[in-house]
């Protein structure tokens, strides 16, 4: 029997050493990491790289932890955290605040990054002259007046053309002429009133209260237009604070801690899918403010000065940034561990440092 069993034994033995072998020389499963693009957190680049501070981060994890992975980009905070919990993903890296109804979905790492939210509006110094033409640019208004003026400057010709035919006592110089219809125009259309001569009777008439309908019509639109966006600098100026945002109409992330706050506050909110988004709304007048994280508002502001937008207020809302996985992940503790030795080495201050000058 022992003769029997022994080379038995041996082939098992021998099979479970070769496949230990096998299985430790294997390469890694490589793990589907989901991102969210959010400078400067993430970014993504045209050959299809990433890098920003969580990525870093991320990477110097996975690198400890002898992780193999590659990036899946997700278009907002909520289909990321759906996958995430769905197992679509294994591990969801970009600024993603801890909240309670997310932890019910997945599992968060060791906080590694205190934030919070504030506003983000147009610039103070947009405002005068300045802020009132950007104003009447954004909303249209810029390009109606000057398809006015170009129909007061054929109506000076046409009406000057007309008066050198008809009228005997109408000057018949040329820059008299012209100067003399273009008074006679911008007399119509400032004041609603004409002093020229009726040189046809009642269809002349008829034609003057034509004219002061049409100078009545566009002073009305110039004037409610100006004062239309007079008034919308002077309310958008007035945010200063959370508590100036109720009564307006501000602009959030779809998905994002900052949508479902001012939700739960009662303000007013139209969602988009990135803050570039957004920020076009806030500058054509369809949002009085935007409302997001902290850092992300602030990098913006600072990366796009030529926009004229300036981060107001204190910060309300401080929350916390983790990494996330599917609640089966025995990735999340690990992590955590990692995570902690990175703050305790200085790895993750330098981080700070590095992207934000600060380490707090």
């Amino acid at each position: 029997m022992t003769r029997i069993l022994m080379p038995v034994v041996m082939s098992l033995l021998l099979a479970l050493l070769a496949a230990r072998s096998d299985a430790q020389d294997a390469p890694p499963e490589e793990l589907v990491v989901g991102v969210y693009v959010s400078p400067p957190f993430v970014e993504e680049h045209d050959d299809g790289n990433y890098s920003g501070m969580a990525i870093d981060l991320w990477e110097t994890v996975a690198d400890r932890m002898d992780l193999a992975f590659r990036y899946a980009t997700y278009p907002t905070f909520g289909s990321l955290v759906r996958a995430t919990a769905s197992g679509e993903v294994d591990a969801a890296v970009t600024n993603l605040t801890i909240t309670r109804e997310r932890a019910e979905l997945i599992a968060f790492t060791q906080p590694w990054y205190d934030a919070g939210l504030r506003i983000m509006v147009p610039s103070q110094g947009g405002g005068g002259f300045r802020g009132m033409l950007n104003g009447l640019q954004n909303a249209g208004h810029l390009r109606a007046y000057i398809f006015l003026l170009s129909m007061i400057l054929i109506a000076t010709v046409g009406l000057s053309l007309f008066d050198r035919r008809f009228d005997p006592d109408h000057p018949r110089r040329w820059r008299e002429s012209i100067a003399e219809s273009f008074y006679q125009v911008m007399l119509i259309i400032t004041s609603g009133r004409t002093a020229r001569k009726n040189l046809f009777g009642w269809v002349g008439r008829i034609w003057q209260a034509l004219w002061l309908i049409v100078g009545v019509a566009v002073i009305a639109y110039i004037t409610s237009s100006v004062t239309s966006v007079m008034t919308t600098v002077s309310l958008t100026q007035g945010i200063s604070a959370l508590s100036d945002l109720p009564g307006n109409t501000v602009g959030v992330l779809s998905g994002s801690v900052a949508e479902q706050y001012m939700r739960d506050m009662g303000i007013a909110t139209r969602s988009y899918v990135n803050i570039d988004a957004s920020v076009v709304a806030l500058r054509e007048g369809r949002l009085d403010a935007v409302v997001g994280d902290a850092p992300i508002l602030e990098h913006y502001v600072l990366t796009h000065q030529k926009d004229n937008l300036a981060v107001v207020g204190n910060l309300f809302h401080p929350d916390k940034y983790g990494f996330a996985f599917p609640h089966e992940s025995n990735l999340t503790t690990p992590t955590t561990l990692e995570l902690l030795d990175l703050q305790e080495d200085g790895t993750l201050g330098n981080l700070r440092l590095e992207y934000f000058g600060s380490r707090n």
